[in-house]
């Protein structure tokens, strides 16, 4: 205390050095401080005027985002030496762009910026870059017209690649008048879940998430995905990475990331409404439904069914009768119920006053007396992956690319779902045939896992065994998930695990290869125990249905509308009806009926040997005594 107040006193002036204490502070007062620091420092905030000025955004690295592997020609030069006009032009999506400037830099800017505005709606013209030089130019340097384009926008095979900036970034860049809007919401599992709504020129775009970020995201991918086709869908390869080993397949399976979005939005839509009255049955863990859509008009698109489940049916309750559900896991129930929608179609047929109704047609050069007409197609929605093969993959590992493991032994395999559990187990290599006495003496009944079931449909059609002797193979043309996407794991599940071994497939019977997609607005993972019921709707259907799914009925206990022995009683009254049939009478039980289906047991046989010939093990067969029912007289 005394030195301070010997070095503070004016009686006793102080040198330099010892203003600086030991540890490097400065001892002066204030108010000297205040009056001597211009001499030692300058102020951090002190700017000039020309460090103010924002920059303008570049066009030219805007449309490289965008559009990538660009290249600019120079189409003129005119005007004095002194000071000449250039004119550059840029070819965008098959349509050619022009730009003038009086250097090469100003024209790229100039042509860049035309070909934005030709696909991007900038509201109030906002000036993306600019078109005059800010300084004085040499009109007479040689610039050099600059092709190339930055590395994170080169494209790989020239794939499409997903933008380096995040979709918020991106908008805010595109757009000027971008605004975002947040509400709160309830989701079916009672999990917090936020909405947003993007409004861009008076169009709104909705995103949903568990945080207000990641909804926030998702309304931008959805803006973006409709205004200016740019997707982050991972069915777009990522700029990082090496494209997928699937030649040139990602560019054509992509389904576009709108068309996802509008079928995952009308499903979750139609649950909601069919769910009203009944929301003790809203608890679910997996939820799918399938759209149908005419010339691809997703306008009109309709909803033909919702489900929900995820068990299947205890050993216990198998039925000789036709009389339960043997898996009730949502997306295998969304395409029963197609089935109950394509036989409501055929029956249409049957009179002739409704016969223009029907999405059937005759079909008159074929050996098949119906087929769907043309145009008619159908999408497959599931909140997540399917169980199996298409699920078993890390999503936190960063291989969005190539598989690095792809000969790995798990990989492709067929897998089993569990009796009254969830998750699969690999076959074993038995002879695929399970006993009805050795089930009901305590052997697990054992269900082939979704993946393995849609895969079976891209081969034999998901119309069944029953109607392939009325109409043609109907295939998906795309799966659209809600989450768990892996681009090359779901195309390896679905079909390419047996792409190089099917062969022998009798016409019109072919591999299909459906267009596959993630929704912008995933869905979080849920790890609420899943309900042991699950609800079924179907269009025309007044009210949805529950079932029990480890009994297989309805929770009344009455036999649900989407059995074997519905779709049998269905069968034969088309048998009887139906014009152009020439057997009318069903004499055999129904495991024999579908038997006689014979190109449809070709395809069938030959999809199980194509497991084989992959060593992907044997697809296992229920016990034969549930098919051994007639109908009734």
């Amino acid at each position: 205390m005394l030195n301070s107040a010997n070095n503070n006193s004016p009686q006793h002036p102080v040198s330099a050095p010892s203003d600086i204490n030991m540890n490097g502070y400065n001892r002066k007062s204030p108010q000297k401080r205040r009056y001597e620091m211009p001499k030692y420092a300058v102020s951090p905030k002190k700017k000039t005027c020309k460090e103010r000025i924002p920059q303008p955004k570049n066009t030219v690295a805007m449309l490289n985002e965008l559009r990538h592997g660009l290249i600019y020609k120079l189409e003129s030069q005119t005007g004095p030496v002194h000071a000449p006009l250039f004119t550059i032009s840029v070819e965008v999506d098959g349509q050619k762009y022009l730009g003038q400037g009086r250097s090469k830099k100003v024209a790229r800017i100039e042509a860049a910026a035309t070909a934005l505005r030709s696909f991007i709606q900038f509201k109030d013209g906002a000036v993306l870059s600019p078109l005059k030089p800010s300084g004085n130019l040499d009109f007479t340097s040689d610039e050099h017209l600059e092709n190339d384009v930055s590395k994170s926008a080169i494209t790989v095979d020239g794939q499409k690649k997903v933008p380096d900036k995040g979709p918020v970034m991106l908008l805010y860049e595109l757009f000027n008048d971008v605004n975002f809007e947040c509400i709160n919401i309830d989701g079916a599992q009672n999990n917090c879940r936020f909405k947003m709504t993007v409004t861009i020129n008076e169009k709104k775009f909705d995103g949903t998430g568990p945080s207000k970020k990641l909804a926030k995201n998702a309304a931008a991918k959805a803006a973006l995905a409709s205004l200016c086709n740019i997707s982050y869908s991972p069915m777009v390869v990522p700029q990082k990475n090496v494209p997928l080993p699937i030649d040139d397949k990602s560019s054509s399976m992509e389904l576009p990331q709108i068309h996802a979005d509008t079928i995952g939005r009308l499903v979750l839509e139609k649950f909601m409404e069919v769910i009203k009255g009944q929301e003790a049955y809203s608890r679910r863990k997996v939820l799918a439904g399938i759209v149908m859509t005419e010339n691809m008009n997703f306008c009109e698109a309709k909803v033909i069914s919702v489900s929900t489940g995820t068990k299947c049916v205890s050993g216990e309750h198998m039925s000789v009768n036709g009389a339960v559900l043997n898996d009730s896991h949502a997306e295998i129930v969304s395409r029963r119920c197609l089935l109950k929608f394509l036989y409501a179609q055929l029956d249409l047929q049957c009179n002739q006053a409704t016969a223009y109704q029907s999405i059937f047609v005759r079909n008159t050069d074929g050996q098949y007396p119906y087929k769907l007409k043309s145009g008619v197609h159908f999408h497959l929605y599931i909140n997540t992956a399917p169980c199996g093969d298409a699920r078993i993959f890390s999503p936190h590992e960063n291989d969005t690319g190539v598989d690095k493991h792809p000969n790995r032994k798990a990989r492709g395999q067929l897998r089993t779902k569990i009796e009254s559990g969830e998750g699969t187990i690999p076959v074993k290599s038995s002879d695929g045939i399970q006993t009805w006495d050795g089930v009901l003496q305590g052997q697990r009944l054992l269900t082939m896992s979704c993946s393995d079931k849609i895969a079976r449909w891209n081969i034999v059609g998901i119309q069944g065994s029953l109607l392939s002797s009325i109409i043609e193979p109907v295939y998906l043309h795309s799966i659209v998930l809600g989450s768990l996407l892996h681009p090359e794991h779901m195309y390896r599940a679905v079909c390419g695990r047996i792409e190089k071994s099917i062969q022998g497939l009798p016409p019109p019977y072919h591999l299909n290869k459906p267009r596959l997609a993630l929704v912008t607005s995933a869905e979080p993972r849920n790890q609420a125990k899943a309900p042991n019921f699950g609800i079924n709707w179907t269009i025309g259907d007044t009210e949805l249905e529950v079932v029990n799914s480890l009994t297989g009925r309805t929770i009344g206990g009455q036999v649900s509308r989407i059995t074997k022995q519905a779709f049998f009683v269905k069968y034969g009254f088309l048998m009887t009806n139906l014009p152009g049939i020439l057997v009318r009478k069903v004499t055999t039980d129904y495991g024999q009926t579908k038997a006689n289906v014979k190109d449809y047991q070709i395809a069938k046989l030959e999809l199980f040997s194509a497991f084989k010939r992959e060593d992907l093990g044997s697809w296992l067969k229920k016990p034969i005594e549930q098919d051994e029912f007639g109908l009734a007289e």
